[in-house]
């Protein structure tokens, strides 16, 4: 299998034992998993001569199975799916968690993103259009950007209605107030964003959770994703 399956059912294991969740307790739960994912890399390596494929590449190698590998081995009977939005796939992941926790159809959520690095060739594609800085540091902000870094890694976190939270005794480490997604439309190039719509988005994002700018104390920023976290009242 992709090593990024693998290492993603050693973070979950990890995940779990955090939140104090043994395997059995959870088994056979609306506990939905959702995974985002980028790159392929293991994949390109293995798939270049089709006739030569290794015997569970059809299982081993597909995004699908970074989410379902989890709910199977697990026996999770929430939603399962890997979410590809490129850059701001683990967070997109977030989001849709979020809504199937306030819909009802999870009562509990597993997300997870991954990235690891294993060919040359997304470095060769990147570069083509310019995206890599030449030293491999990002300079956000900075007059002097001209790129970025790429980093490898894996993250999960496990979510749960604050009310469900709190009655379990769960360990709460943070609460999510509020999230969204859009696109940016038609803009200049394709890969280029939409101030505008970005604004849009954080501004709805602020008064549905009924936040004040004001609150917000760190901010992490992406071009197609960004992070808000706020002082507590």
């Amino acid at each position: 299998m992709d090593p990024q399956q693998r290492l993603m059912l050693e973070v979950v294991y990890e995940a779990l034992e955090a939140a104090g969740y043994p395997l059995s307790d959870i088994a056979g739960t609306k506990t939905g998993v959702f995974m985002g994912q980028f790159t392929d890399d293991y994949r390109d390596l293995v798939s270049r001569d089709a006739e030569t494929s290794l015997p569970y590449s059809m299982t081993g190698l597909q995004r699908t199975s970074l989410s379902n590998r989890v709910s199977w081995l697990l026996d999770l009977r929430g939603p399962s799916f890997t979410v590809a939005t490129a850059c701001s796939s683990s967070l997109v992941a977030l989001h849709l968690a979020c809504q199937s926790l306030q819909l009802g159809e999870s009562d509990m959520a597993i997300v997870g993103g991954c990235n690891l690095i294993l060919s040359p060739n997304m470095f060769v594609y990147q570069s083509g259009q310019g995206f890599l800085s030449p030293d491999g540091k990002c300079k956000t902000f900075d007059a002097a950007a001209d790129g970025y870094g790429r980093g490898e890694g894996f993250a999960v976190v496990v979510l749960k209605r604050v009310r469900d939270a709190v009655s379990h005794g769960d360990p709460v480490r943070a609460v999510i107030r509020g999230s969204g997604s859009n696109q940016d439309g038609h803009t200049k190039g394709f890969t280029l964003p939409n101030a505008e719509a970005q604004a849009e988005l954080i501004q709805d994002v602020y008064r549905r959770a009924g936040l004040d700018y004001s609150q917000t104390s760190y901010v992490e920023a992406h071009v197609c994703c960004t992070l808000f976290f706020c002082r507590k009242t």
